[in-house]
């Protein structure tokens, strides 16, 4: 087979080695394959496609009326006001370390300013302390566990 070059030259084209690197791009899933032969270069590409999987959706078989809307519950109903929040995100820490007692357990009294855990944040180690005494009522974490920016933590009353 006979093909013109860039400047009109006609250049032998091996229709065995084409059909070759066909072949190759069959069998290793290749989009293109490229061969140069001093200044001969054969470059065999083909389109790739994407393959999806038909979905096929059922339609219901009766149309029902919506059940009457329930309110959720968001978690600042849930959440009592004096809960302790999370003023960063990070690593909350119970206790100083990891063999240690936790700085406070649920029934526990504290007063303003007392440590209730350590929130670890960029390699920095920092205390969240009681803003008001009170009482520990609830722990909403573990130790080590990640916490994100006004997530309760725990409640004082």
């Amino acid at each position: 087979m006979a093909v013109k070059s860039d400047n009109n030259e006609s250049m032998q084209v091996d229709t065995k080695l084409v059909r070759e690197l066909a072949l190759m791009l069959d069998e290793t899933g290749l989009s293109e394959i490229e061969v140069a032969d001093g200044q001969r270069k054969i470059r065999v590409a083909r389109a790739m496609t994407a393959t999806g999987t038909a979905v096929s959706l059922a339609a219901p078989a009766a149309i029902t009326a919506p059940a009457p809307a329930v309110p959720m519950a968001t978690p600042a109903d849930i959440m009592p006001a004096n809960a302790v929040k999370s003023p960063m995100v990070g690593t909350a820490y119970l206790a100083p370390d990891p063999s240690a007692a936790p700085f406070v357990a649920v029934g526990q009294s504290v007063t303003a300013g007392d440590t209730l855990l350590i929130i670890e944040a960029m390699k920095v180690m920092n205390p969240i302390t009681a803003l008001a005494a009170g009482t520990v009522k609830a722990i909403y974490i573990e130790s080590g566990q990640p916490v994100e920016f006004d997530q309760p933590l725990m409640v004082i009353e």
